[in-house]
């Protein structure tokens, strides 16, 4: 049956739409109902959709190489570099034992040699899965962790380069001579990209400046050329795309290009390649290798023990506790992103048949629940030094800026008379508090000439601004420096501005969206979160600050961060003769033991901040993180916000931004306090783990999230 290309794309937008949300309230991963959607919509179903047809598999060819594209994008490189030989000596042992079973496996099937090796290739690579779980639990310093991160690396190139070798044995004219060409041809083509398109992309990136759509282009160019070039040398173009994420990897770095380029991807193109990935699922052949079972619990268990073996070995060389192991095991037990690229490639050659796919479909789904699952209970049992929570008494400012006597710095970005105000006040009770300095900035963007009469009255708009700013800051006490800057951009004005000034904290007023431009690009507030060098607060006051007595902080992990925004809430508080509510929203099944734990571990976290102010601690004990914030926020005169931007981790086609949800539903006045990428890093390292509880992940227990 013949569809139209238009027909194929609106049906699969609207699976992607309305598919994986459905599918994630049965705590299963959304990919595993988007194959379950070109199951059911696919030659095996009702036949809308047709694994031939060419629209659908040039989005799914585009959708294949995006997604090792993007694993390769995601790999932390300062972190393997850190610990770069440890991480090999683990990327081994989980490489080749895992290998060596899969082969076994494969033998004992009566598969040839050939297929038997890429079916143990299938079992050597890993997806972090549950990266975002360790994140949070704020344990990725913790050095087994780095380890684990890092093996990703040579697991992906070791099983991409046993594919291409696997395909190249497979089609007939390969010899030990074409072997040893190929080998040096994928050496140099490595290097070529690593070197070559990492050079390339830091100048293409330096004489654009901030020309993001250009820069957006040439990450694509990048990766799809590398995709071609990677056939020519004779290997699968997912290869080309896997070396091609880590080359530019440092050349996006965490700007707002890089997430641009994996929302394009997480969004449309990977999803559309586990829903063609369903087309292939034969029905009568998967009933009857799930009838036999014999395959796939032999593929399940094989998986699942070899990377246990692997990282006993690896525990048992480095002298790891059996949390650390436990979590080395489980992270590197997901089998995702470049298990199923490599079954597919392997499916279309002739190498694998339908009962392997189906197999590895059940293994990702085995395997994606069971990791996460034991890495919320190993992680957080993962130990760190606990110096970095000190009593620190400004932690807005670095140590440095400390003992130089640096005083801190709030810069107000002014724009609208009708928030000056309330900003200025808000703005005041921070600085005041330190005996720190106050700034109010105006951002003149000429439409014209420089000379021209538009631009003269835009000046003298911010002047007046700036002008009843300095009046304001004598009411309230406090010396006001004003500052009137013209600049091409509002964000990069205040974020160049924050900078030349030292600034420790921007304090924004909230702004809604408006407009296709401010939604496709991000309007100022997303800018000035992605440039700032410092954190970011923006507010949506609906009563004056000093009207602020009860100040509600929801608090996830013991992590600077969290400082921060307690911190911020005691200075108001203390102000105020105000009251500050820690809530922390625990899993219902949570034992009360366990809570009085967490009660005790919290409170001692705020009481470790000055300045001293009435301080409480509500552990809620409930799945539903956001009615149990939006609950406690009815009583609240103000909330506190965290909102890093985070990332999209490889196989998570579905994004839900918490902080935005509650936003939108909180009635009382609001603090949104976003942390700038690099910031969130170097403390992310520096994290105590909250306790033996794990730490819920999301409204319904998934790990998924918008990018930082």
């Amino acid at each position: 049956m013949h569809v139209e290309p238009v027909v194929t794309f609106a049906v699969l937008l609207a699976v992607i739409l309305v598919v994986p949300p459905l599918v994630e309230k049965l705590r299963l991963p959304g990919l595993v109902g988007l194959i379950a959607a070109g199951v059911l919509l696919g030659p095996q179903g009702i036949g809308v959709l047709q694994d031939k047809d060419p629209a659908l598999d040039l989005l799914s060819t585009v959708g294949l190489v995006y997604l090792m594209f993007v694993a390769g994008l995601e790999v932390e490189m300062e972190q393997f570099r850190r610990i770069k030989h440890r991480s090999a000596l683990f990327g081994l042992f989980t490489f080749t034992v895992p290998l060596i079973m899969g082969t076994v496996v494969g033998r004992l099937f009566g598969f040839d040699w050939v297929a038997s090796i890429l079916i143990g290739s299938l079992f050597a690579s890993h997806t972090l899965l549950a990266y975002p779980i360790v994140s949070r639990l704020g344990v990725v310093n913790n050095e087994a962790v780095m380890v684990t991160i890092g093996g990703t690396i040579f697991t992906d190139i070791g099983a991409l380069l046993v594919l291409a070798i696997c395909v190249g044995v497979h089609k007939g004219d390969f010899t030990a001579a074409s072997l040893v060409q190929l080998l040096v041809l994928l050496a140099l083509y490595t290097a070529l990209l690593l070197f070559g398109l990492n050079w390339g992309g830091k100048q293409f990136f330096r004489r654009t400046g901030n020309d993001e759509g250009n820069q957006f282009l040439f990450v694509l160019v990048a990766v799809f050329l590398a995709a071609v070039g990677a056939e020519l040398i004779g290997v699968e173009k997912i290869v080309g795309a896997f070396l091609a994420g880590l080359a530019v990897n440092e050349v996006v770095g965490e700007g707002p290009v890089k997430e641009k380029v994996i929302f394009m991807g997480t969004v449309l193109f990977i999803p559309i390649f586990f829903i063609d990935l369903g087309l292939l699922v034969n029905i009568p052949a998967f009933v009857q290798s799930l009838g036999a079972l014999a395959l796939t619990i032999t593929v399940v268990v094989g998986l699942i023990s070899s990377k246990f073996l692997a990282a006993l070995l690896t525990q048992w060389v480095y002298k790891y506790s059996r949390a650390e192991m436990l979590t080395m095991w489980s992270l590197s037990l997901p089998q995702v992103a470049a298990t199923l690229a490599a079954t597919l490639v392997g499916v279309r050659v002739g190498l694998l048949n339908d009962a392997v796919l189906n197999s590895v479909i059940v293994l990702m789904l085995v395997t994606s629940t069971l990791g996460p699952l034991i890495t919320r209970q190993a992680g957080a049992q993962l130990v760190l030094p606990e110096d970095e929570l000190s009593s620190e008494s400004t932690p807005f400012r670095s140590t440095a800026d400390v003992q130089a006597g640096q005083p801190l710095t709030v810069l107000v970005p002014i724009s609208n008379p009708q928030t000056e105000h309330s900003l200025l006040e808000l703005a005041a009770l921070l600085a005041k508090h330190e005996d720190g300095r106050l700034i109010a900035l105006s951002i003149a963007v000429p439409r014209d000439y420089l000379d021209s009469q538009s631009v003269t009255l835009d000046l003298q708009s911010s002047q007046n601004l700036l002008d009843k700013a300095e009046a304001l800051g004598s009411e309230l006490g406090i010396h006001t420096e004003p500052l009137l800057r013209i600049d091409d951009s509002v964000s990069q004005g205040i974020c160049r501005a924050s900078r030349e000034q030292k600034a420790h904290l921007i304090l924004m007023g909230w702004a809604s969206r408006q407009g296709l431009r401010a939604r496709l690009f991000g309007g100022v507030i997303d800018n000035v979160m992605w440039l700032a060098h410092c954190p970011v607060a923006v507010t949506r006051l609906q009563q004056p600050p000093r009207e602020l007595k009860r100040i509600l902080v929801p608090v996830d992990t013991l992590t600077a961060e969290s400082a921060r925004a307690i911190h911020f809430a005691k200075v108001l508080a203390n102000s105020n003769s105000g009251q500050v509510v820690l809530q922390h929203v625990c899993p219902a099944s949570t034992p009360p033991a366990i809570r009085e734990k967490l009660q005790k571990r919290f409170l001692n976290l705020a009481l470790a901040q000055s300045p001293q102010a009435e301080v409480t601690v509500e552990i809620t004990a409930s799945n539903n993180l956001v009615g149990a914030i939006l609950k406690a926020s009815r009583q609240a005169d103000l909330v506190v916000l965290r909102s890093v931007r985070r990332r999209v981790r490889v196989g998570e086609v579905a994004i839900a931004d918490l902080p935005a949800k509650l936003a939108r539903q909180i009635t009382c006045s609001l603090v949104m306090l976003g942390e700038p990428h690099h910031l969130h890093l170097e403390e992310t390292r520096a994290a105590v783990p909250v306790d033996e509880q794990p730490m819920p992940i999301g409204p319904d227990g998934s790990s998924r999230r918008r990018s930082r």
